[in-house]
């Protein structure tokens, strides 16, 4: 695949910093800004690419113009302690339809995913998760989505393709590669019932705003177990980022959502990660651009300080603990990383049909170790088990 062909070059000029005594120590400076050959890719760790596609946007028509301004702000923050290999593409050429338009960034993904490399999407209208999506299923992987969003995008049937719409359509793919879908921020008033109920009988994981923000390390876990994350920027308050028009008073605070960022960049797991629905027509002094620079920014730091505890083949790295808990047959298990402190707990998966049962290792938190210490089944083990024994 010949990369240059389906990127514009982003303008230099426009992004440069004002002189500074430290001005080399920018990421103006720091990044690869691809402008001419073809784009070298060896030993890249992460690459920044813009998708100026809205014609599939709900309510948003001007987020096409969101990822130069996204720039503006990011590449005037200053590197991160540790070496980071990153190349910024430009902007990807719309298609003719905008289904030339997830086809051709599907497949980008899919290539730099396994090549090994990360990207980070600057959209553009949150519809772009399907092609986010489908560079995994052109993988033949089967992965765990979490979206950050203040309403579920499901659509339905029969509905056409929106930035509102778009969840439906992965579902009802065929061949299915989805394990699992958490939702993080969905706010109960902007979701109607029968949504909520659609959720719950697919046992997807969905999390109120509210509760998240009363231990927002309960979304460490979350994100740990996923391949991919969106973040639809009307999950913000819009005192904070009014540069969407979807968005309302409540939502998570700027601190909070860079705090995502962190914990979705060190998951191991995490193979790619996009932002949506900005709009710089209603930002106000850049507001908006700013905290989506700082979003990406804590993004990688994340990433550069993974640690790499998912090998459960050497159990040495964990210390177990087993739980007797009411209305489960055996005993709950858990293990603790002795490197990072972070938790899992063992769900059974049974095939009735070959009567064999397997393991899934589920992230989890401290507190679901207390819930089972206190002889109950914790939330996150039974709507998993629920789902893989249904």
């Amino acid at each position: 695949m010949e990369l240059k062909s389906f990127f514009t070059p982003v303008d230099v000029t426009a992004l440069e910093p004002f002189e500074s005594a430290e001005e080399s120590h920018l990421l103006f400076h720091c990044i690869d800004i691809w402008q001419e050959d073809e784009p070298a890719l060896d030993g890249r760790q992460f690459a920044i690419i813009g998708v100026p596609e809205a014609r599939n946007a709900f309510n948003n028509p001007n987020t096409n113009l969101a990822p130069d301004e996204v720039r503006r702000y990011l590449y005037g923050l200053y590197c991160w302690d540790k070496p980071a290999n990153i190349i910024d593409l430009g902007n990807l050429i719309p298609g003719g339809d905008v289904n030339d338009t997830y086809q051709a960034l599907s497949e980008i993904l899919a290539m730099l995913i396994q090549e090994g490399i990360i990207p980070i999407i600057i959209g553009g209208s949150n519809d772009l998760a399907f092609a986010n999506y489908k560079a995994y299923e052109l993988l033949q992987k089967v992965i765990n989505i979490v979206s950050v969003d203040a309403r579920f995008d499901l659509g339905g049937d029969g509905i056409p393709m929106k930035s509102n719409a778009y969840l439906s359509k992965i579902i009802l793919q065929q061949p299915n590669f989805l394990l699992n879908y958490s939702n993080i921020g969905y706010q109960t008033y902007m979701n109607s019932p029968e949504t909520i109920e659609m959720m719950e009988k697919l046992y997807f994981e969905t999390y109120r705003v509210g509760l998240l923000r009363q231990d927002m390390s309960e979304v460490e876990p979350i994100v740990r177990n996923a391949e991919m994350l969106s973040l639809d920027v009307s999950a913000i308050r819009h005192p904070d980022a009014p540069g969407n028009p979807n968005s309302s008073a409540n939502g998570f605070y700027g601190e909070e959502i860079c705090q995502v960022a962190m914990y979705a960049g060190l998951s191991d797991k995490l193979t790619s990660f996009g932002v949506y629905e900005y709009d710089p027509l209603l930002d106000y002094n850049g507001q908006t651009a700013q905290l989506l620079g700082h979003v990406i920014w804590y993004f990688i730091e994340g990433a550069l300080n993974r640690c790499d505890d998912l090998d459960f083949k050497d159990q040495s790295n964990y210390t177990k603990y087993s739980v007797s808990v009411t209305g489960t047959a055996e005993e709950m298990v858990f293990y603790c990383s002795k490197k990072t402190g972070r938790w899992w707990t063992v769900v059974p998966v049974i095939n009735m049909q070959k009567n064999t049962q397997q393991v899934y290792y589920l992230p989890c938190s401290l507190n679901d170790y207390h819930t089972a210490c206190n002889d109950k089944i914790p939330d996150r083990w039974w709507r998993a088990f629920n789902k893989f024994n249904h």
